[in-house]
């Protein structure tokens, strides 16, 4: 059955944090193929898609763009504020794991390169991700 609204609606994206469990611990951040935000590094993620799960597609997006699957993901919390994606009004859903160390992972899909950072030195990163980054690192400590 198919419904048609009146009204504009956001579109769902999901984001996933994996961070190893180290002592000087490292996140793993994706270097954007494409505009927007192109070459900017950010976290694993993507649209939802209409026929999935909040979960399922934060499983495939980290899947598709790192090729890292099996990981346990939790939801961390939703985001939506106001032009935080340019392509138009958007929230993000995010989802994270602590892991006991790095994973390899293998830029794939629209990531041009992915690559694990040390959570205190972290390179320029696209969207609004440097605010969710600061709310994680104070959720886990």
């Amino acid at each position: 059955m198919s419904f048609t609204y009146q009204y504009p609606r956001p579109a769902v994206t999901v984001d996933i944090i994996l961070v190893t469990k180290d002592s000087a611990p490292e996140l793993l951040l994706i270097q954007r193929k494409n505009d927007p935000c192109k070459d900017l590094w950010a976290f694993p993620g993507g649209f939802l898609d209409m026929d999935e799960d909040l979960i399922d597609a934060a499983k495939r997006e980290l899947e598709e763009e790192t090729g890292i699957r099996g990981i346990d993901l939790k939801q961390f919390q939703t985001y939506g504020t106001l032009n935080r994606d340019p392509r138009g009004r958007t929230v993000s859903v995010v989802f994270y794991a602590l892991i006991e160390s790095k994973l390899l992972a293998t830029a794939m899909d629209d990531a041009k390169d992915a690559q694990w950072f040390k959570l205190n030195n972290l390179p320029t990163l696209a969207f609004d991700h440097k605010d969710i980054i600061r709310e994680f690192i104070e959720f886990i400590e």
